[in-house]
């Protein structure tokens, strides 16, 4: 007898903290099956290439490649001839992070605060070819690759003078973090912070703190 019923939807889970990982696949419905895991962009790329899910629910910022998590994943598993559909699920919705992974391919943009059953239907509508965003990212996306690309282009030209590490540093120091506390987030030196700091004043042309904090604000990078 021939089995009618429909073939679940295979998943791989991207995200370097293991607890999540176990977390969502936990509040995952019994239609989607998740057939790997990964915690860095070298895993992640391996697990999408060897077993072709249907959607790849990744974070956006994950540890090794070259620094840009997320994004990096989409395109070397794209390159690498992967079809999966990628949906970003991520505790940040800032500006940058939305527009990389959407622009390098991704089908969707959610926040963790989404439920268990909100994420799953996510997840189903990815797979079937639908774009799916948080509400309060929905509107955002759209401005951004519509009226406002021209806006978007200009922002990402001005970050892309910036390293990896210097928007990690760019994004904390604008939200009022200190040195130290800066330090103590990256574990790196509180010198080592001011170099950062001063080489992204430079790079962006601003003379202050307050300055970086301004132009973050307007670009909706907070």
């Amino acid at each position: 007898m021939i089995d009618s019923s429909p073939r679940p939807i295979r998943v791989v889970l991207v995200d370097d903290h293991r607890l999540v990982r176990t977390g969502v696949r936990g509040e995952l419905a019994q239609d989607l099956e998740v057939v790997g895991e990964a915690g860095d962009v070298e895993a992640a790329v391996d697990v999408v290439l060897a077993q072709a899910p249907d959607v790849v629910l990744l974070d956006v910022h994950l540890p090794g490649g070259s620094g840009d998590g997320g994004r990096e994943v989409i395109q070397r598993s794209v390159a690498g001839g992967s079809s999966s559909k990628f949906l970003a699920l991520s505790v940040s919705d800032a500006a940058e992070d939305v527009v990389g992974v959407i622009r390098a391919g991704a089908r969707g943009y959610v926040t963790k605060a989404i439920a268990g059953a909100e994420l799953s239907d996510a997840v189903r509508r990815v797979a079937g070819g639908d774009a799916v965003f948080s509400p309060r990212l929905a509107g955002f996306v759209l401005d951004a690759f519509g009226s406002a690309s021209g806006e978007v282009a200009a922002i990402e030209d001005e970050l892309d003078r910036l390293s990896a590490r210097e928007r990690e540093v760019m994004r904390l120091i604008a939200r009022g973090y200190s040195y130290r506390e800066v330090a103590g987030e990256l574990v790196l030196s509180v010198k080592t912070i001011e170099s950062h700091v001063s080489s992204v004043l430079r790079k962006l042309q601003l003379s202050s703190r307050h300055e970086l904090t301004t132009w973050a604000a307007k670009r909706r990078l907070l």
